[in-house]
């Protein structure tokens, strides 16, 4: 036991040191660049984004954020939020350059198969690593650091969970109670925040890629994404900065995304009904004609 702990020490040491590199230093930074762009960006839409239908991305992509953006997304599958920025934001969004996804540390950054997805799948961009152990709460306080400066810098993307952990639920449009540290960030970095629902995608990532190359993934599977204006938050930065200040904000961004899963219903039903082109509806991601990354100047 002893020896496993002492293995699962130096991976998370040598996890924690590629992610600093990876995300905090210009060379790893463009290194990581070139992996979502050239690597993860290809085979991620090849492999599921020929049923991914998106709403607003159109909105989103006219955007001009001054600085950072913060996505804030319900989340049911170890796979939504990354695969759908990966499918629908390294291409199209012209502002989206860099890409930051903190995740809890446990298998990522304590596993060396975890390690390797993040380094090898995602060039380290699931970072920086939460901690669940109260006694590492310094850890989280300087991962919240970290995702404010990503936030005050543009052409960066922070994708987050409010709910702050994976809902198990069977009905995909009840949600867990939002998390404080989503507010605390928001008010601290001050970054354009934009919700988004995401409903189809599973935990099984095999059979996920199956489903996408079967000739009715669309009608029977499709991933519907709703894409919601900003969140207008601005009145809680007048406010003293308080822990129910934090909770009322991530509160909030729950509301939009819960908005963003009504449309989402109506979507899905169009798609039952039959009323929605399979071919040529321009909210297909694969129909909106975005150039291969490989030709894509990295940020």
């Amino acid at each position: 036991m002893p020896a496993m702990a002492e293995d699962l020490g130096r991976v998370e040491k040598l996890a924690r040191w590629l992610g600093r590199v990876g995300n905090e230093t210009e060379g790893g930074q463009r290194f990581q660049n070139a992996v979502l762009r050239r690597v993860s960006y290809v085979w991620v839409r090849q492999v599921l984004a020929n049923r991914i239908l998106a709403e607003g991305l159109d909105d989103v992509v006219a955007l001009e954020p001054p600085a950072g953006v913060l996505f804030v997304s319900n989340h049911r599958s170890f796979f939504d939020l990354f695969s759908l920025l990966l499918a629908c934001y390294m291409g199209p969004v012209p502002w989206a350059r860099h890409l930051h996804f903190p995740v809890r540390s446990n298998f990522f950054y304590d596993h060396p198969l975890g390690m390797a997805v993040n380094f090898l799948a995602a060039g380290g961009a699931m970072y920086p690593p939460i901690y669940r152990e109260a006694e590492r709460r310094v850890e989280n306080d300087a991962a919240l650091d970290k995702m404010i400066q990503f936030l005050q810098q543009k052409n960066t993307i922070v994708g987050i969970h409010p709910e702050g952990t994976r809902n198990k639920t069977d009905d995909p449009y009840k949600f867990l109670p939002a998390q404080p540290g989503v507010g605390k960030l928001a008010l601290l970095a001050r970054p354009t925040v934009l919700p988004l629902f995401i409903n189809g995608v599973g935990n099984d990532f095999v059979k996920d890629v199956k489903i996408n190359f079967t000739s009715k993934a669309r009608r029977n599977h499709a991933v519907v994404a709703v894409f919601g204006p900003p969140v207008d938050y601005s009145d809680l930065l007048a406010e003293k900065p308080r822990p129910t200040l934090y909770k009322k904000c991530a509160d909030r961004f729950m509301v939009a995304i819960r908005a963003q899963s009504e449309r989402e219903k109506v979507i899905r039903a169009e798609l039952d009904a039959g009323r929605v082109d399979l071919e040529g509806d321009p909210r297909w991601i694969v129909n909106r004609g975005i150039v291969s990354p490989l030709y894509a100047k990295p940020g």
